[in-house]
């Protein structure tokens, strides 16, 4: 593998931070600082400047930055080749996942992979859509999953999964049994949103826009950092929200959330991206393959279940 200094280097440098690379690395802070003092010494340079509890890339660093991207994606490049030679389905498959529902989606699609390639380690990251898509294209991810559709002439893209998103109240909630719930009654409501930075409320955004609701009028009592601080919030009564299903499936198995059908459904595809490579990544072909069999077997268990009912 290539040198631990450089990809210890990638991850402060990507993110910016020693504490969120040290998180991401699996390693204590003060290891990270340790790699990071070593290269520097080894380059004989400074490859970040630490100043006002803010640490940025030097220009030294910015450089160091652009030619380790070349270096991993050559050395992929290398192992992608090599495992087309010997049609080794191995080695590491990082993956990039967006920071909403697609979390969520992708355990079951995960735990079926590792079942089927334990050869295979999975490297998995999270961040925004624009930090998968940077993953993406800078090498640092072998594949990116987010719940947005995505127009990169850079990446291909397939969408694989849908993610059924749901009006959700709390269930003593006057809501929580009407036949419908319209735009107008969507508008009245006092709201717990996702923050306002965050993927998931991109996607609350435009789909109230384009039913045609003023967001300058929406009541919002909270701006929650996560799906599981939201949920809480509702149970509690403190306002309404739009969460994916696969969020809340629990909670409305137990009774503690309801959700009344939206007139207009909130529907997102689940967008698969990956480079265009002269030596295709097997492993994520398999992913892909898995991916559709995950699916599939799913809907064929939902047609029965409603042929049962």
């Amino acid at each position: 593998m290539a040198d631990r200094r450089l990809q210890v280097f990638h991850a402060v440098a990507r993110l910016l931070s020693f504490t969120r690379a040290a998180e991401n690395l699996q390693m204590t802070q003060p290891a990270v600082t340790f790699q990071i003092k070593q290269l520097e010494d080894q380059l004989n340079v400074r490859l970040f400047d630490r100043s006002h509890n803010r640490i940025n890339l030097t220009e030294a660093g910015r450089l160091a930055f652009d030619y380790a991207g070349r270096i991993f994606g050559l050395y992929g490049e290398m192992e992608n080749s090599i495992r087309e030679v010997t049609g080794e389905v191995s080695g590491v498959l990082r993956i990039a996942v967006g920071n909403s529902a697609a979390q969520y989606m992708l355990t079951p699609i995960l735990s079926a992979f590792g079942q089927q390639f334990p050869a295979v380690q999975i490297r998995l990251d999270v961040g925004s859509v624009a930090q998968v898509i940077s993953m993406v294209e800078n090498s640092f991810a072998d594949v990116g999953i987010v719940e947005m559709p995505v127009n990169n002439k850079k990446l291909i893209t397939k969408v694989h999964n849908e993610a059924h998103w749901r009006f959700v109240v709390a269930a003593s909630h006057p809501l929580a049994r009407i036949n419908q719930i319209t735009p107008e009654i969507l508008e009245q409501q006092t709201w717990i949103m996702a923050s306002d930075s965050a993927d998931a409320r991109e996607i609350v955004n435009q789909y109230m826009s384009d039913a045609g609701i003023d967001l300058t009028r929406l009541r919002i009592m909270m701006e929650m950092g996560s799906f599981s601080a939201i949920k809480h919030a509702v149970e509690a009564g403190q306002g309404v929200a739009l969460l994916p299903h696969v969020a809340i499936h629990k909670e409305l198995k137990l009774g503690s959330l309801a959700s009344p059908p939206l007139s207009i459904p909130l529907i997102q595809g689940l967008s698969f991206i990956y480079k265009q490579q002269k030596f295709p990544l097997k492993i994520v072909d398999e992913l892909l393959n898995l991916t559709k069999q995950v699916n599939a077997t799913k809907k064929h268990a939902s047609a029965c279940a409603e042929e049962l009912a």
